[in-house]
């Protein structure tokens, strides 16, 4: 299959994109952040120009689009509310678009489209989320990428839309919380962990399978694609800390509001995962598979690798215009 991931150079996308690239053609579109690999075909490409996802979709005929560009910054998306609409919600809905109109011209291909959200759709005062549970989004990013849902399932309605929480090794080796916490207790210094904030993060490297999966199975509509083990970010860290031999008491368990962050985050943001469980036949992965992976990862080299993919020049990527 040809797949073309935009946000290549992002935590999910680049994890996805050299899962992927194992077994089909991928393309990466990067923008702000220079990316060199022979792995996969990088796209120089500003998504917000005019005229630039038709040239994509001209340039690479993709059977698959997996969209993870956006603004995912929280403090970047409340500072910024109309670049975070266009990213988040306008950028997606023309992709929904192009996808919709692509299988209906037989000339063009045909592509399918998953477009990537968020947990952070609801406002976490419950938890125990399932797909039929309204949305109640607390802040700019959330309420933008909620309302991307709606856009997308509008445009292309067999377009598969996954709410996702995830960890992974990054390109800059600062993007996840997992790298928060492995950077700053490898260099034994203590860190904050919230009690009173819950998620159910997946390693990017298995969300990509589970990705393929479900495109393969010809899946569509709304899907919980995170990890079936609810925990709080102490927790995750401690988890973390025991795994690859750091010291675990150097996390302070505390709360989140005195994390001195300026976007409210949502406090329990626990999914359901059974709909998602039975389609595939079975269960999400939890939280210990995951944090080996991670682990075995660190250990080939994985992040070393990752990281040196970035740089100033554009290497071996091409520039679309």
């Amino acid at each position: 299959m040809r797949i073309l991931i935009t946000g290549a150079s992002g935590l999910l996308g680049l994890n996805l994109a050299l899962e992927l690239c194992r077994q089909h053609t991928v393309f990466g579109t990067a923008n702000q952040h220079a990316l060199h690999t022979d792995a996969f075909t990088v796209l120089q490409a500003d998504l917000l120009a005019p005229g630039a996802l038709e040239s994509l979709f001209e340039h690479t005929r993709p059977d698959w689009v997996i969209h993870c560009a956006a603004l995912a910054n929280l403090e970047a998306c409340e500072a910024d509310p109309v670049l975070a609409s266009q990213l988040n919600t306008e950028l997606p809905r023309q992709l929904a678009q192009l996808c919709s109109e692509t299988r209906r011209d037989v000339t063009r291909g045909g592509a399918r489209l998953v477009h990537i959200s968020t947990d952070a759709v609801f406002d976490g005062f419950r938890g125990d989320y399932t797909e039929a549970d309204e949305p109640n989004p607390l802040g700019v990013y959330a309420r933008t990428k909620l309302q991307a849902e709606w856009a997308v399932a509008e445009a292309d309605p067999e377009a598969l839309i996954a709410r996702v929480n995830l960890f992974g090794w990054s390109m800059s080796g600062r993007r996840s919380l997992a790298e928060f916490f492995f950077n700053n207790l490898s260099a034994r210094k203590q860190v904050m962990g919230f009690t009173d904030v819950i998620f159910c993060p997946l390693l990017a490297n298995d969300i990509a399978h589970i990705l393929e999966k479900m495109l393969a199975m010809g899946l569509s509509g709304l899907y919980h694609t995170v990890s079936s083990e609810p925990l709080n970010k102490y927790e995750f860290g401690v988890c973390l800390a025991v795994r690859f031999g750091l010291d675990a008491g150097l996390i302070i368990p505390t709360s989140v509001h005195r994390g001195g962050l300026s976007a409210t985050r949502a406090p329990n943001l626990s999914l359901r995962t059974e709909k998602l469980a039975s389609a595939l036949g079975e269960p999400l992965p939890g939280l210990s598979p995951a944090l080996e992976r991670f682990y075995t990862l660190y250990q080939q080299g994985y992040p070393q690798v990752i990281q040196g993919l970035g740089g100033k020049g554009l290497g071996m990527s091409k520039v679309l215009s």
